[in-house]
């Protein structure tokens, strides 16, 4: 229509281009037309007057609209040359990086303030890995973002920015308020507890000069280590240190790994006082009370591992671990073991009936210490059912099962988890035996049913993965099996009371000669006295030697496996079982037991696809190496020298890789702390 309008009358006006400006001059032209018609109407001689002043102001309105056409269309033209300008310089002069690439990432163009990190090379037309790889390979990593993102280059901090349809990288310098960032995190406070671990049995053997010595080198040592860092250090008790300080501070030590620890054991062990510490360190809320509970709440997980070592967690955070190198010293006492019976009767006394379970795909010192809690039970006049993961039961335990059959009572209060979780309710009492993790209980249902009215009974270490309100825990890493921890308890039941049987006590004795590698690893003279006591009530070695025996599809299975291994330089065994073939867990883990017996290998790892599709390690250590750290890397964990992990979605071959990654980075770790 516009364009058949102009095409029309040729070439009018600037202004009557605009077409809602013509409409509106239309309007006013028709009622002006109207308006000089009705004054014609009206007199003939004012009708000429209002045209003369109509035709006035029709000139006076058209010049000065075209006058304020013509300075909006300078104004405009001056202020768009302006941006255009502006715009140039401010790609040249801005303190933002620019660069633009092609399609094979060659340079094309970069603003003279990100020329100025290149210093004085020229760049153009050049590949981006060519002029600085770590940029490439940021912008790279960082194509696909549709944010900013913040990296480190040239010593400083960026804001990256990339526009990958244009091709486009912004880089905005934030290293200011990095700095400021940085400043803020390190002043944020931390609250630690240090722990003299076994001060109490090592102080047990000597006089008071002796005594005074070991405290006054203990805190001299951990003063100098305080003043070192510029930490606030206080000794609350005999065998106890607060520490104040900030996570800056906290940084720095962390990055020694906390060698106040290797001082502390290795000094004390060569005046004969061997000490160890275990420390719990807390920090990342303004809540100082939430600060206090948390660093002690680290520090029980630290002892709860074993002790020698450091927990720090941030709150609501992960745990970071450090030490645990070295195997726990025993140091627990009948008296512990005498106090922890009574808890359990008076908890039996207050409950309707008792749910034990073990682990999934339960071995024999699981197995038998479900057993024993359930002679415990009895022992008290309580129902106790034993909750049991019976599918793919490896054969020792699937000769047990048969065997248990033959007794009707504890056959019948074997039931499954189904049957568990409909019997039980809220005043039952659930005890978890031989593990402390919800994800490998034998029912993680029955867990959540009862996961306020619940006992944890464990030799392992404990780990993050931990109920939050146990009613009581007995964890002893010191300890060889948990079947050990159970029988000690027997000890301090009734007199009067049924005693164990013959297979309950055959049993028990199993797992503990499994758990201790036939008395090879692991022993204390309790170990012995446990053993000593079942032997007494019953036990019978020749049945406990059948439930052991392999079967002939195990025993070709596991050599099999021994047949893959591959011996490192450092000490390290693996054994990697194919990507298509699965292998029962305990022959896996028998064929790491297996390497330990060549001379050499310090520490050994079996790797086998699951039935179930997972993949699982089974590692093991002569004790010089700790396994447990490793595996915890990979989700696992267990001992110092027996540890383990299951892996979901992924392969054998994959995490193969993933361990070789580890172990390399671990011994590149020690070889730096021997040259520090």
């Amino acid at each position: 229509m516009k364009n058949k309008f102009i095409k029309t009358f040729g070439d009018i006006p600037e202004i009557f281009k605009n077409e809602q400006f013509r409409l509106v001059a239309i309007l006013l032209i028709i009622m002006a037309v109207v308006s000089d018609v009705l004054a014609f109407a009206f007199n003939w001689i004012f009708g000429v007057i209002f045209l003369l002043i109509l035709f006035l102001v029709v000139a006076w309105a058209f010049t000065t609209l075209t006058q304020i056409r013509a300075q909006t269309s300078d104004y405009i033209s001056d202020l768009t040359y302006r941006i255009q300008r502006d715009e140039q310089d401010a790609l040249i002069r801005m303190p933002i990086g620019i660069l633009l690439f092609n399609e094979e990432t060659e340079i094309d163009w970069v603003n003279p303030y990100l020329q100025s990190y290149f210093g004085k090379a020229d760049i153009l037309g050049r590949k981006l890995n060519e002029v600085d790889p770590d940029l490439a390979k940021m912008i790279e990593e960082n194509i696909d973002q549709k944010g900013t993102t913040e990296i480190q280059w040239h010593d400083n901090y960026f804001n990256l920015l990339i526009q990958k349809d244009m091709r486009a990288v912004y880089l905005l310098d934030i290293t200011h308020y990095a700095e400021i960032q940085k400043k803020y995190d390190d002043s944020q406070l931390v609250i630690g507890q240090v722990f003299l671990d076994n001060y109490d049995e090592v102080t047990k053997s000597l006089n008071d000069t002796e005594i005074t010595n070991l405290d006054s080198f203990v805190a001299n040592t951990l003063s100098n280590w305080a003043q070192k860092f510029g930490m606030f250090l206080k000794k609350v008790a005999e065998d106890r240190y607060f520490v104040l300080a900030y996570t800056g501070i906290l940084n720095e030590i962390e990055n020694e790994k906390f060698k106040i620890l290797d001082v502390i054991r290795e000094k004390t062990s060569k005046g004969n006082s061997p000490l160890t510490l275990s420390i719990g360190i807390a920090y990342g809320d303004e809540n100082l009370s939430e600060l206090s509970e948390q660093s002690q709440n680290n520090l029980d997980l630290a002892l709860g591992r074993g002790g020698d070592q450091v927990v720090v967690r941030k709150v609501d955070g992960q745990a970071r671990f450090y030490g645990g190198t070295t195997d726990p010293m025993a140091k627990r006492t009948r008296v512990r073991a005498r106090m922890i019976s009574q808890a359990l009767r008076d908890l039996m006394g207050q409950s309707k009936q008792i749910f034990v379970m073990g682990h999934q795909r339960p071995d024999m010192d699981s197995i038998g210490a479900c057993l024993g809690i359930r002679r415990i039970a009895a022992m008290n006049k309580k129902q106790c059912w034993v909750v049991i993961d019976q599918d793919n039961l490896h054969s020792d335990v699937a000769r047990l099962m048969d065997e248990l059959k033959k007794d009707e009572k504890i056959n019948a209060s074997i039931i499954t988890s189904e049957e568990a979780i409909e019997k039980a309710d809220q005043e039952d009492l659930l005890i978890m035996a031989d593990h402390s993790k919800r994800s490998i209980s034998a029912s993680p249902d029955l867990y959540d049913k009862l996961e306020n009215r619940l006992m944890v009974i464990d030799h392992h270490r404990r780990g993050e993965e931990f109920p939050e309100n146990p009613m009581l825990v007995y964890i002893e890493p010191y300890a060889s099996s948990t079947c050990e921890l159970i029988t000690e308890m027997f000890e301090y039941q009734a007199r009067e009371s049924e005693p164990i049987n013959r297979i309950e006590a055959t049993a028990m004795l199993t797992g503990i000669v499994v758990d201790t590698q036939s008395f090879s690893q692991h022993t204390g003279t309790r170990t012995f006295d446990a053993a000593s006591y079942l032997r007494a009530l019953g036990a019978d070695q020749a049945l406990s030697s059948h439930f052991m025996k392999e079967n002939v599809d195990s025993y070709m299975n596991r050599s099999h496996l021994i047949d893959r291994v591959e011996f490192m330089d450092d000490g390290n065994a693996i054994c990697a079982g194919e990507d298509d073939r699965s292998y029962d867990p305990v022959t896996a883990a028998q064929a790491a037991d297996s390497l330990l017996d060549v001379s050499g290998v310090e520490a050994s790892f079996a790797i086998t696809k699951r039935s179930e599709g997972s993949v699982g390690i089974s590692a093991r250590s002569s004790g010089k190496r700790n396994v447990q750290l490793i595996m915890e890397q990979m989700g696992g964990g267990g001992h110092l020298s027996v540890a383990a992990t299951q892996i979901e979605d992924t392969t054998v071959s994959k995490v193969r890789e993933e361990l070789l990654e580890i172990l390399h980075d671990q011994q590149e770790n020690e070889e730096e702390a021997e040259e520090s």
